[in-house]
Parts: C-alpha cells; sequence; structure tokens
C-alpha cells in the first residue's frame, strides 16, 4: 500500500502559503454541501448563505475510502497509489503551479461527492476498455481543462491525457514523484458555472469534471 507521504505534506504547505499570502485558509463554494473540510467559524454559512464561499482545510478521513468496487465492477486490479490519493482525505480541489504548467488536483469533498467520483472513475476505465487503450484513472487538470492528469494504471506513472487519446507525454515516473513537483497556487474561489450537469448538480467533483464530461466518452 503506497503511503504517499508527498499529499501530506502538499496539503500542510497549501494551508501555510494561504495563510502567509492572505492571513485566511483556502476558499470554496460548496453550494449547500456539508463537508468535514469545513472551518468552524463558517459552518453556518454551508446552509445559511450557500451563494458563499467558505473556508476548509483538507482532513484525514477517519476510515480510509476504498475502491475495491471498481476493481469488483471491472475486474481489474487498481494501481496502490489511488487509495491514498483519492482516499485519505476529504478536501476541495487544489491549485498548484509546477515546471510543465498550472493546474488543479481533483479530491473528494464529501463522502457523496467521493461516491460519484468512483462511479466517474468506471466510467472512464470503461471508455479506456472500450476504445482498446491501456486503463489509466484521472487525478487533475492541466492549464483550462482541456488536458487531463493521468496515472497509468500498470506503472503508476503520471502523464497528460488528451480526451480519447492515448497518453502522449509523461510528467513524472509515479504519483509520489509529481506531487514533490508541485508548488501550491493561491488563487481566488471559483464559482461553479449555473449550466445543468449530467444526472446531478453535486458541485464537489463536479465543479472541474463539468469541463472534462464530454472527455469521458468517446470522441465520435
Amino acid at each position: 500500500m503506497s503511503s504517499l507521504s508527498a499529499l501530506d505534506q502538499f496539503f500542510t504547505l497549501y494551508h501555510q502559503v494561504y495563510s502567509d499570502k492572505l492571513g485566511e485558509s483556502p476558499r470554496y463554494y460548496p453550494l449547500g454541501e456539508a463537508s468535514p473540510c469545513v472551518l468552524e467559524c463558517d459552518l453556518d454559512r454551508v446552509t445559511q448563505s450557500p451563494e458563499n464561499s467558505v473556508q476548509w482545510q483538507a482532513i484525514k478521513r477517519e476510515d480510509e475510502g476504498q475502491f475495491d468496487n471498481i476493481e469488483h465492477a471491472l475486474s481489474m486490479k487498481l494501481h496502490p497509489s489511488i487509495q491514498p490519493f483519492y482516499g485519505r482525505y476529504f478536501s476541495a480541489p487544489v491549485m498548484f503551479g509546477s515546471a510543465f504548467g498550472e493546474g488543479e488536483l481533483l479530491q473528494a469533498w464529501n463522502q457523496q461527492d467521493f461516491e460519484y467520483l468512483q462511479q466517474n472513475l468506471i466510467g472512464h476505465l470503461m471508455m479506456k476498455a472500450k476504445l482498446k487503450q491501456p486503463p489509466t484513472w484521472f487525478i487533475g487538470v492541466l492549464g483550462e481543462g482541456d488536458e487531463m492528469l493521468v496515472v497509468d494504471n500498470e506503472t503508476g506513472g503520471v502523464w497528460v491525457e488528451v480526451p480519447g487519446e492515448l497518453p502522449h507525454r509523461q510528467l513524472a515516473e509515479s504519483l509520489e514523484a509529481f506531487i514533490e513537483g508541485l508548488t501550491p497556487r493561491v488563487s481566488p474561489a471559483q464559482k461553479p458555472l449555473e449550466e445543468s450537469l449530467p444526472e446531478t448538480d453535486h458541485p464537489g467533483i463536479w465543479q472541474r469534471l463539468k469541463m472534462m464530461w464530454r472527455h469521458l466518452r468517446p470522441k465520435k
């Protein structure tokens, strides 16, 4: 089982950078969705002022999220780094800078978000199988969101993938090495667009997968 200590260090540095530069924690628009991440000072704002942002801090889950259901549904073994990356924390998406550009790492805001994430990972892996391409699983977006950051399920390497195509540029040999090369990027919270989402308007993981939704289907 991968420990992914780089993720722990990144979250610590992420919140410290926001505190140093802005004098507060990062902000996020939960749109009425509760999460253990929300700071106590903003708990009431989640339901009473859902149109406003709240301060949050990544929090370790008491029980780590599991991916046995995906492995069972698809009869495949997922790379061990997926467990600590998506299963260890509840968190808003986090912004980063790096030698290869700016981007955003996806995380699950709450348990329901985590379940939506699993559904989309299944959809993505099924798409890859249909295209007869090696399996990858997404961890974020690069730039404006036209490219996905993915992990090769066989090797654990991190790649850039254009939806519907094979990964075309390797960024790191492992998720640990990839995260070690990131720097926190201070960015104002962005309110989700008003457009409807397929199946649900849940704001967490969907806030970023919204732009990637068309990417999770084979190109015509």
